[in-house]
């Protein structure tokens, strides 16, 4: 993975919203405005597979949790001509129902269509417009936290569920909150993943590799001059600061 330290950049998005006002949200106008600033300097988009051994410029972009609002997100990234991944939780795609895990309850009771998760039928649709689609786990657990069997189920059911349904090979994970460890890596290369994405802020350098592939997140609090520093060349030091002060209070 040494082309990949050095190379591309992914990056993590979760909702896109003008009304949700919310870490996790970005607005559509700021997700345009950002994705037009790394092609002008010089970014070109690659899909999820050659994101991971890809040189210096290489582009990808992904969106956790599989929002409605991601629909948002679409028509710039063709208009751009970026990839992009949606990394969906199973257990949430049956029904499109609100992302109620505990730390976004109050959230998804105050604010319901804001959280609302894409079922299968406008999976397949992003699937059918080019975007590749992912799991995030079956019910967005913390991983670590779970025993050995319990991480085997959430990896192995959601891909197994995501192919189902869709009918087209799910390769890749994301984990929830970007959480992983030695034993959450294994279970993802067991189960069959080509790849598992974290985020730079939760990876420790020594932890790179293709079950740990850290991602830039960008959220709503980032302004232009935090963003421009997290997606430079500086940007492993700067969203390890950053993101030990974000992560404290994103969720909440």
């Amino acid at each position: 993975m040494t082309k990949r330290r050095s190379g591309s950049l992914i990056l993590c998005y979760h909702a896109v919203s003008e009304t949700w006002e919310h870490a996790l949200s970005v607005r559509p106008v700021t997700f345009d405005r950002q994705l037009r600033s790394l092609v002008r300097r010089g970014c070109r988009g690659v899909s999820a597979s050659d994101a991971l051994t890809a040189g210096g410029g290489a582009l990808h972009v992904t969106f956790d949790d599989a929002y409605k609002s991601v629909a948002n997100a679409l028509p710039v990234l063709e208009r751009l001509g970026l990839p992009a991944t949606v990394f969906a939780s199973a257990a949430y795609a049956d029904t499109g129902r609100p992302l109620d895990v505990p730390e976004l309850a109050a959230q998804a009771a105050a604010h319901p269509d804001e959280l609302a998760t894409m079922d299968w039928e406008e999976l397949r649709a992003l699937a059918e417009r080019g975007v590749e689609i992912g799991s995030h786990t079956v019910s967005h657990p913390h991983l670590p936290r779970l025993s050995d069997a319990e991480i085997d189920r959430e990896l192995r059911d959601s891909r197994t569920h995501i192919e189902d349904e869709l009918g087209r090979p799910c390769r890749f994970l994301a984990y929830p909150y970007g959480e992983h460890d030695a034993r959450v890596r294994a279970g993802a290369q067991r189960v069959g993943y080509e790849a598992a994405h974290s985020l730079a802020s939760r990876t420790k350098r020594a932890d790179v590799q293709r079950f740990a592939v850290p991602r830039i997140d960008l959220n709503r609090r980032d302004g232009v001059l935090v963003t421009t520093l997290k997606t430079s060349m500086l940007r492993r030091p700067a969203v390890t600061a950053m993101g030990l002060v974000r992560r404290r209070g994103v969720y909440q």
